[in-house]
Formats: C-alpha cells, sequence, structure tokens
C-alpha cells in the first residue's frame, strides 16, 4: 500500500498546493512528497473531501471509469484540446480533435489528422477529470494513470473546447465514490536477456524479411530481444550508431529544408505521433523543443544516451529512422520521414538520416 493510502489526504492537498504555488510542475511536487503524481491528484477525488473543502482547493478531481476507449471517442464532441504523452526525458503534446478512435482487445488507436496515437490499455489504470484554479481561471484536463501512479496520457482543455460537452462526458463517466489505490515504484519493463542468448543468425535473417515495419514488434517478441539490444546486435548489418547531437542537428536542417518528418514518443501506455513540418527549433538549457503552432516537443538532450540509425526493409522499400535511448536502455523517441503505408519513404528524409553518418560531432553542432 502506498504512502497516499495511509497519509492524511488533507496534508497531502496542502503540502501538494504549496509546492504547485512555488512553481513546480505537478509530477515534479508530487515527487518532493514521496508520492507519485497520480496519488496525488487522487487526494483531490470527491470521495476524499468534503464539498467546503472541494471549493478551497487548488484541485478537484472526479474519478473516471474505465471504459477508455468510449471516453476518448467522446472527446470528438469536445472540438480542440491538448493530447500530452511523456516519459521521462521527453514531452510530446499535439493540439487538434480526437477522431477515429477504436480498440482491438487491449490495443486501441486514434487515427485523427492531429491526433495520432497508440493505445496500450492493459496499462491504464485510473483516469480522473481534474480541475486545477488558477489565476487565469480553472483550468481542466482528463488524465490517465497506470498503477503506480505514472501518468500515461493526458488531455488539456483549450480556449476552443467546448467545456460544456466535456462536463457531459465527465458526468456520463464518472464515479464519484471510488479511492483509487496505487502500487509503489514505477513500471519496470522485462530486464533483456544475455546478448550471448539470443540467436544472432536467426534475428539478422527475420529482420532482413521483413515486408512492414509493424513486423518489427512481433520480431522482437518472438527472438526475445529488447530494442535496443537489436540494434546493438545487428550493428554494421542493420543498424549503426549515431553521434549523441543528431538529433537536434536532424531537426534544425528537416526545419530549414520544410521537409516532413514523423516524431513518436510515448511510455508503456500510450505512443503519441506528430506528422508534418517543424518549424522553431530552440534549445533552453538541456531541452531541445520544438515550438510549432499545434505541436511541441520538449527532449532532455541531456538524458540521451544512444542514438542509432536504423533501416528496416518494407514492400516499398527501406524505412529509415533514427531512434534515441536514455542509459536504461529504454526509447526516448523516433523520428522518420513522412509516409503513408503503399508508398516509399520520402528520399530527401533517407539523405538527412544518413547525413548524420558523414559527420563529426563537432561538425553536427556547427551545422545545427
Amino acid at each position: 500500500m502506498s504512502a497516499l493510502n495511509t497519509a492524511p489526504q488533507a496534508h497531502v492537498r496542502q503540502q501538494f498546493a504549496a509546492l504547485r504555488q512555488q512553481g513546480l510542475r505537478a509530477r515534479d511536487a508530487a515527487g518532493k512528497l514521496g508520492i507519485s503524481e497520480g496519488e496525488a491528484l487522487a487526494a483531490h477525488a470527491a470521495s476524499h473531501m468534503h464539498p467546503a473543502q472541494e471549493a478551497d482547493s487548488l484541485y478537484s478531481a472526479t474519478v473516471l471509469e474505465g471504459d477508455w476507449i468510449a471516453l476518448l471517442q467522446g472527446l470528438e464532441a469536445v472540438g480542440p484540446v491538448m493530447a500530452l504523452t511523456r516519459n521521462e526525458s521527453v514531452v510530446h503534446e499535439k493540439i487538434g480533435v480526437y477522431r477515429n478512435v477504436s480498440a482491438q482487445g487491449p490495443v486501441g488507436l486514434a487515427l485523427g489528422a492531429e491526433i495520432d496515437l497508440r493505445l496500450f490499455l492493459m496499462h491504464w489504470h485510473v483516469g480522473m477529470h481534474v480541475v486545477e484554479r488558477t489565476a487565469k481561471g480553472e483550468q481542466h484536463s482528463l488524465q490517465f494513470f497506470d498503477v503506480h501512479g505514472q501518468a500515461v496520457h493526458k488531455v488539456h482543455a483549450r480556449p476552443q473546447s467546448d467545456l460544456q460537452a466535456l462536463e457531459q462526458l465527465v458526468q456520463r463517466h464518472a464515479r464519484p465514490e471510488a479511492r483509487p489505490l496505487f502500487k509503489p515504484g514505477q513500471y519496470q519493463p522485462p530486464a533483456d536477456r544475455p546478448d550471448a542468448d539470443i540467436d544472432a543468425a536467426s534475428l539478422d535473417q527475420a529482420w532482413s524479411s521483413m515486408k512492414d515495419t509493424h513486423e518489427f514488434f512481433s520480431l522482437l517478441k518472438t527472438h526475445q530481444v529488447g530494442r535496443a539490444q537489436s540494434f546493438r546486435l545487428m550493428e554494421g548489418r542493420h543498424t549503426r550508431r549515431t553521434p549523441l547531437v543528431a538529433v537536434e542537428w536532424l531537426l534544425h536542417r528537416a526545419s530549414r529544408g520544410g521537409l516532413p518528418i514523423m516524431v513518436f514518443a510515448g511510455n508503456a501506455g500510450c505512443l503519441q505521433i506528430h506528422t508534418g513540418a517543424v518549424h522553431r527549433i530552440e534549445t533552453m538549457g538541456p531541452w531541445l523543443n520544438v515550438l510549432d503552432e499545434g505541436f511541441n516537443l520538449h527532449l532532455r538532450a541531456d538524458q540521451v544516451a544512444e542514438s542509432w540509425l536504423v533501416s528496416k526493409p518494407t514492400a516499398d522499400g527501406v524505412v529509415t529512422s533514427v531512434e534515441l535511448f536514455d542509459a536504461q536502455g529504454q526509447l526516448i523517441a523516433m523520428f522518420f520521414g513522412e509516409r503513408k503505408p503503399g508508398k516509399p519513404e520520402l528520399p530527401a528524409w533517407r539523405a538527412l538520416a544518413h547525413g548524420l553518418m558523414q559527420a563529426d560531432a563537432a561538425a553536427l553542432e556547427v551545422a545545427a
């Protein structure tokens, strides 16, 4: 049982509000208290507060039932919102409308022009409608957490959002009597097997035989090999390491050339995708940022421990990606050229990606 389940809820709310008012983000404020963000927000649920306490609280939260696909489908009526998905090293934000939301078993999709998601619903444990009271007025969001209270996906209302439609959606899915419980710790993916236990020749053969990039996930599962581990084992064959500054150079060059790209980022519960050109690229301290209308990316460049140039064969030709990992071997983000099934990748993207291998780190820094 976690700290929140035994600590007085009023104390959690008071301390959390004080840290937020000092300027800490909700995730960091919860961390300061030794609890998860999900736990901190759950302390503001109606089941934990009297009406008078709710009126005076910085936050209020309504727990939502677990038909996540129906809930996300209902967001279409709300209109433009901001979808946010993150991991430890990157935050991916897209503004748009949730459309074409569906699921097959525990895997869901949102296939809108702006909001493009892959949902792994086995990691979705609790959802909440969160209202934060600020100097600019009430800020509404839907926030979804895994069993450890780590955010898997968030939906933030925008000035153009239909708040009445959002309220109606919340009322349809509300479970005000619920008291969410979370487990301590964080989700840990299975550890990689030793390299010596992997049949590298079989992995190479299966890799060379791919007809679609989506086969790669089953390839990893069949060979019981981690993603970064597979890149290491196939280095020089299908993968090559790039300088760690490659992503900054890549974004600047794509911006200058108006080259449409795809940016994938996420966590165990959600993968969020941007497709299109990027324009305003800025570095602020350790953060590498894309600050465009409709798309923001905030990437901790100092946490990139590995950067790989990856080639995957398909029926439409080779597909090239640049993929970033942290020091624990966890995927941070992936970059592709814009493409649709049945179409070859853009020659300009392939040339740009392979250009990473023809310059050393110093040259890349100058070019950026």
